[in-house]
């Protein structure tokens, strides 16, 4: 395969980018033209979140060509669309042929999660050191966000380890791959609901209770039934979790308890605050910069 590269302002990037993947661009990436030099300046966003200026003051564009394209032709394509002059100075470098399935696969191992919890992505032996009586989580993240490897999915796979009580009904909001809606039923939970605005998250999370063969229920918001259950558990991101607060307090059921994540130790007050009015949130836990808050509503 081949890459086609060249540079442009910060008003052009977008244009570019758009226009080159309605031409016949397979990919474009944006990169900092200045990276390396006295000259690089940092883009800043919340994770998850755009910045809010999207590009640099001088970018370089990389720009995936199909394997008969001339880069020259697609540029001209491109800069009709964009109503821009094609550069006159670029270049096309050849890029290795690579397995990106086998090589994003590479990046998981097995994770354990405190004392009963393991998460073996799909393509992986479970390890000999696991336990008979632990609790296995085969995954396959698929599109969907939720690999067990970060910080706030082993907050919220902690706390529904150490807390969960048997036959305990559970909401999961933003249930990304199903890893706490699976991880929720395998530790023994009743009725367990996944909820995601992805309509990809939702089959995901349906394949991969269908491989940990578990039953639970998966769908989109509007499709979410009535009801309130005894835990509710939202790993999304601050400010979504902000907009949600009246609503996922309202699902939670008298005594039951509301479990977040996705939150910086830095917004943390925020986003308790953001929930006062209907129930107290305070810091369950911290790690690596997130915490995990837990509110109980009165009985």
């Amino acid at each position: 395969m081949r890459e086609l590269l060249f540079d442009c302002d910060r008003e052009q990037a977008e244009i570019w980018s758009d226009a080159l993947i309605e031409a016949g661009a397979l990919s474009v990436s944006v990169n900092d033209a200045d990276d390396g030099t006295d000259a690089e300046r940092p883009l800043y966003g919340e994770p998850g979140l755009e910045p809010d200026t999207l590009a640099w003051r001088h970018n370089r564009l990389v720009v995936l060509l199909p394997e008969d394209a001339e880069a020259a032709k697609l540029l001209a394509a491109a800069g009709a669309l964009a109503g821009l002059p094609a550069p006159a100075d670029f270049q096309v470098r050849a890029v290795p042929d690579t397995d990106w399935v086998r090589l994003t696969q590479s990046q998981f191992d097995p994770i354990p999660v405190g004392e009963r919890l393991w998460i073996v992505p799909s393509w992986h032996d479970v390890p000999a050191q696991v336990a008979d009586d632990a609790v296995v989580i085969r995954l396959d993240p698929g599109l969907a966000f939720g690999t067990g490897s970060h910080p706030t999915t082993h907050l919220c796979l902690e706390w529904l380890a150490q807390n969960l009580a048997t036959g305990r009904d559970v909401l999961d909001y933003g249930c990304g791959s199903g890893i706490l809606a699976i991880a929720a039923r395998k530790l023994g939970a009743g009725t367990v609901v996944g909820v995601d605005i992805d309509p990809q998250a939702v089959q995901s999370t349906l394949d991969n209770a269908k491989a940990n063969q578990v039953e639970l229920q998966a769908c989109l918001p509007d499709a979410l039934p009535d009801g309130r259950y005894p835990v509710v558990v939202a790993n999304i991101l601050s400010n979504p979790l902000k907009v949600l607060a009246p609503m996922l307090c309202e699902r939670v059921a008298p005594g039951g308890h509301l479990v977040l994540s996705g939150v910086l130790e830095r917004q943390a007050d925020e986003v308790a605050e953001a929930y006062a009015p209907w129930l107290a949130m305070s810091v369950w836990q911290a790690r690596d910069g997130w915490v995990c808050l837990h509110g109980q509503k009165p009985e």
